[in-house]
């Protein structure tokens, strides 16, 4: 068995499955171009599950340290990525993160409450901004998501079923969305998205769900995630109490 690289068991058996083969990988002096085993042998080797190796190849591939060739496997596309290994799963590196993602690296425990899942047909809007043809299957998740149990956002997922037959099948109360995007086969990494972001008074079922007084503002995030190869794979909207959330970006002039 290869050596444990994180003894933190918080963290997502992918990623700490992603940590110790990019150790490994180092170790073995790999370069760039260099095959790695197959999905079979690794799953094996690191004592996990296919769609847990998958899903840290396709960690691994985010971060530009592997890449995928076709019917030819996975290869090493960059190890320079990250100088000590032990960050890899901490670096700083620009992607786009789920609110799972985010309380880990903050020390927060997320949870969620699923109010409503279900596959229905893509509307004419829908399909035009997902790119797929209007009555397409389209999995739509409603939840309430907590962070330390403390309700924070009212979240609207839609996306398109073929990028992820298995959405339809998992209990989002305790999985992971980004989770189960990244173990499909093929995997389906949220690479970048459009955010846009406005404030406005709740609706009825909002202040049924918040608690809240009519005053209260939200704030109300829409965003479109497109993955590796530039398909656009969730369309969300997050309703946010106005005072629980903030909106931060940096903003550079081009050279």
């Amino acid at each position: 068995m290869p050596r444990a690289l994180f003894a933190d068991d918080a963290l997502p058996l992918y990623e700490r499955t992603a940590a110790q083969l990019l150790a490994d990988l180092r170790d073995a002096a790999a370069r760039v171009g260099d095959r790695l085993p197959s999905e079979r042998t690794l799953a094996t080797r690191y004592a996990v599950s296919r769609v847990t190796l998958r899903a840290a190849l396709a960690d691994l591939e985010s971060r530009g340290i592997v890449r995928p060739a076709s019917t030819r496997g996975w290869f090493v596309a960059d190890l320079d990525q990250f100088p000590d290994p032990a960050m890899a799963s901490t670096a700083a590196t620009p992607q786009v993160q789920g609110l799972a993602d985010f309380a880990r690296v903050n020390g927060l425990t997320p949870s969620s409450r699923v109010l409503s899942a279900a596959v229905r047909p893509a509307t004419v809007s829908e399909a035009e901004d997902l790119r797929i043809a209007p009555g397409s299957d389209l999995f739509e998740l409603h939840r309430l998501r907590f962070l330390d149990d403390l309700l924070v956002v009212l979240e609207h997922n839609r996306l398109p079923l073929a990028a992820c037959p298995a959405l339809a099948e998992t209990d989002f109360n305790t999985a992971s969305l980004y989770a189960t995007l990244r173990a499909a086969d093929p995997p389906q990494t949220p690479r970048v998205a459009d955010y846009s972001c406005e404030a406005r008074h709740p609706t009825p079922r909002e202040i049924e769900l918040f608690g809240i007084s009519d005053t209260m503002p939200m704030l109300v995030a829409t965003t479109l995630t497109f993955n590796q190869a530039g398909r656009p794979i969730e369309l969300t909207t997050q309703v946010y109490r106005g005072d629980r959330y903030r909106f931060r970006a940096s903003i550079t002039n081009k050279p």
